[in-house]
């Protein structure tokens, strides 16, 4: 498979609810042969994951799993920013005065900070929708500069076909994200369009934080057939409790765009594999640190 900023692992998953299992982001230590002891020699590698919740856990664990099969000897320092914009910055700024020899960027929040901080040290991003409109890269296929990675855009449109499928009654969509993410705000949009194409009436449901999700979801009722929620850093965070409001108290069906939004109460997703995307990242920060330039790698 091509390795390139906008390749995207794909995969349909419907399912019932499960709960999610995420794991939390510490300082690890990676080595090929597995040994817990890292020479002087090692790679050290600064890890800035936006927020904790499965679908950015498993794109870190993916990347981690690339650089182990790669047998590359490194020294990660996994860092999260609990959602926290500001939070994020100040990861960066210290990952960069540490001066690591490369950093991994999950999500485009933490991405725009690490990038920010920095134009000497490579950057990998992963799970970032569109870094070209973000501002990360000149273009998605030719990055230029430091940075470079690969991207978690989903297939909007087949996942409105899959809606109109499992739900051939649905004819009013919510549509749930947030406004202080563009990656958020440019899914939506498809969204609108592909269920316009459909005949379907779309409606923007918005929140700014996560302590207006439970509020925003509620308003939705008797309001809208099905929610279809795009990938979205805080909706992601806080998907048990749309589901358990939607789903479980009012049963509204929800069609999701990752894998986890299934464990966490979705009825199904056409979507990201996003361990294979942190994957993807990884071989691509395998390539950087055996010398190759992040410009010449898109």
């Amino acid at each position: 498979m091509k390795k390139n900023i906008l390749t995207i692992a794909m995969a349909m998953l419907l399912g019932a609810s499960l709960m999610a299992c995420g794991s939390k982001a510490d300082n690890t230590n990676s080595k090929a042969d597995s040994s817990s002891e890292v020479s002087a020699d090692a790679k050290k590698i600064g890890v800035l994951q936006y927020v904790q919740h499965p679908a950015l856990d498993k794109a870190n664990e993916g990347f981690v799993a690339a650089l182990e099969e790669a047998g590359i000897e490194v020294d990660i320092e996994q860092q999260n920013a609990g959602g926290e914009q500001s939070a994020a910055q100040t990861i960066a700024n210290k990952l960069v005065n540490d001066k690591k020899d490369l950093i991994l960027a999950i999500a485009t929040p933490a991405a725009q900070a690490v990038a920010g901080a920095t134009s000497d040290i490579p950057v990998v991003i992963t799970a970032v929708t569109d870094p070209a409109a973000s501002g990360l890269v000149e273009s998605n296929d030719a990055p230029g500069g430091n940075v470079t990675g690969s991207s978690d855009l989903t297939p909007v449109a087949d996942q409105i076909e899959l809606l109109t499928k499992l739900l051939p009654e649905a004819k009013n969509v919510g549509i749930l994200y947030c406004t202080a993410e563009a990656n958020s705000k440019l899914q939506a949009q498809m969204a609108m369009d592909a269920l316009k194409e459909k005949g379907l009436t779309g409606v923007e449901y918005t929140v700014s934080s996560s302590n207006e999700i439970q509020t925003v979801v509620e308003s939705m009722v008797g309001k809208v057939d099905a929610i279809y929620v795009p990938t979205d850093n805080v909706i992601a965070a806080g998907m048990t409790t749309v589901a358990m409001i939607a789903t479980t108290e009012h049963k509204i069906p929800i069609i999701g765009a990752e894998s986890a939004h299934v464990e966490n109460g979705a009825l199904a997703t056409y979507g990201i594999d996003y361990f294979e995307v942190g994957k993807l990242a990884g071989e691509q920060a395998v390539e950087i640190l055996n010398g190759k330039s992040p410009a010449d790698i898109p």
